[in-house]
């Protein structure tokens, strides 16, 4: 059995090699993600029934039913959930993976099997607490603030000293647990409550802006915390498991910071700054924005040769991906070579918007990244932003007192005429001022982005 078992967990493991690497191109990754759930479900399958767990029948009785209401439950939420609420599924899903880590690190910190002088048995389980704690209670504020219940920058004094101090307790406290052998339950929720209020430290004071990475890291810690349980458990398939989603998400972290030009630490111990958004009309240091209407922007369009549209998340909120695949088709179709222009951090976590424009069956082909855009705006005869702020600000280039200063943005800015939908001259997730909105060559607008969008597909089609 134990034979077999190991053939099990080899495949499995296999499978989440192949998946991961499926996942990194739209045309493969669902395909990526079928073969990855598949060999999860192997791995279940054998762990259940193959190997020898020695436990009450009541126990696999109790397992069973787990595993149906669980799948019931994310098949539920898989199917109901909208394109604009994934990046708060995807919080969830981090933070049940940690929960998961520090419930069984509790569970083997008070197993009798277990010697409290064995070093390195009890590191391991008070690191599963720890991480587990600090990514559950972490991806629980990234998912209040994803989806507005908090605000987007919470202030708290001095955080960087108090986040400091904390960890520095939590690992010294943890270092005299391993190193004097001490059993005590009250050591062990010390440590699963030091950690769970550290994780809602760590996150509250990050900037909305920094969000994609905040999720990329909490991600690869989810990753860290089931290998830390494949330890534990000497089960290869997990320690495998975690290794590949907790370097994957540090690999995807550091992409992250360095399109930002952040790094690591700036965004883990500081937040962007914020200011308050401008009024529509004359702003006295900027100048003065000019509108447009769907009619003039479809005149634009029509006699254009080249039009690149830059999407953001207002696009996902007002579940506009359909029409503006639509627009791209009637403007192809009269023979405007039309392009997407994606950023990297455009959205609320990394790919957010290839996802969003592959569910509207845009042509992958279509989509050109930041480094490969980025020449063609000089010859760009429109650019439509939908939605997209801080991603296309000329302050990361013009403004050394900006705090998104050195970001590499899309430089929308060079393009001959630009059109910018927005619902209001509200700022952005970062709270600063939008250069771009007051460029002469710029024509704001105003609406939401399906309705907009479906009025400019209606003039173009009387055209």
């Amino acid at each position: 059995m134990s034979i077999l078992l190991s053939v099990i967990y080899l495949i499995a493991t296999v499978t989440f090699i192949v998946g991961l690497k499926k996942l990194g191109h739209p045309d493969s990754a669902k395909n990526g993600n079928l073969i990855a759930a598949a060999g999860m479900g192997l791995a279940i399958f054998g762990t259940i029934f193959i190997h020898d767990l020695q436990v009450p029948t009541i126990i696999y009785v109790l397992i069973g039913i787990a595993i149906v209401l669980g799948g019931i439950i994310g098949w539920i939420i898989a199917i109901k959930v909208e394109m604009t609420k994934m990046p708060e599924l995807v919080s969830l899903f981090n933070g049940f993976g940690g929960a998961s880590a520090a419930l069984i690190g509790v569970v083997e910190f008070g197993n009798n099997n277990i010697p409290a002088t064995d070093a390195t048995i009890v590191a391991t389980i008070l690191s599963a607490i720890v991480i587990g704690a600090i990514t559950f209670s972490g991806s629980l504020i990234a998912w209040g603030k994803l989806n507005g219940t908090l605000k987007s920058v919470v202030k708290i004094p001095q955080y960087n000293i108090i986040n400091n101090l904390f960890i520095i307790g939590i690992v010294v406290f943890s270092g005299y647990v391993v190193a004097s052998g001490a059993d005590s339950s009250l050591f062990l929720y010390g440590l699963l409550a030091a950690g769970l209020v550290y994780g809602i430290l760590f996150v509250l004071p990050i900037g909305g802006a920094d969000m994609p990475v905040v999720i990329s890291l909490l991600n690869s810690l989810t990753g860290i915390a089931a290998a830390v349980t494949g330890i534990l458990y000497d089960n290869m398939v997990m320690l495998v498991g975690g290794i590949l989603v907790g370097s994957a998400g540090i690999i995807l972290t550091v992409a992250m910071c360095k399109a930002m030009n952040r790094t690591l630490g700036s965004v883990i111990f500081g937040s962007f700054g914020a200011s308050a958004g401008g009024e529509e009309g004359v702003n006295k240091t900027l100048g003065t924005i000019k509108k447009t209407t769907s009619s003039d922007t479809a005149i634009m369009m029509n006699y254009a040769s080249n039009v690149i549209i830059v999407p953001g998340y207002g696009l996902a909120v007002a579940q506009a991906q359909h029409v503006i695949h639509e627009l791209e088709e009637l403007l192809t179709a009269k023979g405007v070579n039309v392009k997407y222009a994606i950023h990297p951090v455009a959205g609320r976590m990394p790919g957010h918007m290839n996802v969003l424009l592959a569910e509207s069956n845009v042509d992958y082909a279509l989509l050109a990244e930041m480094d490969d855009i980025n020449p063609q705006f000089n010859n760009a005869d429109v650019v439509l932003v939908v939605g997209a702020n801080d991603v296309v600000n000329p302050a990361a280039h013009n403004d050394p007192s900006s705090p998104i200063y050195g970001m590499p943005i899309l430089d929308v800015e060079n393009a001959k005429h630009i059109v910018v939908n927005k619902r209001s001259m509200k700022a952005g997730y970062a709270g600063i001022e939008n250069e771009l909105f007051y460029n002469s060559k710029t024509s704001m607008l105003f609406g939401d982005a399906k309705d907009a969008l479906t009025e400019l597909v209606g003039e173009l089609k009387n055209m």
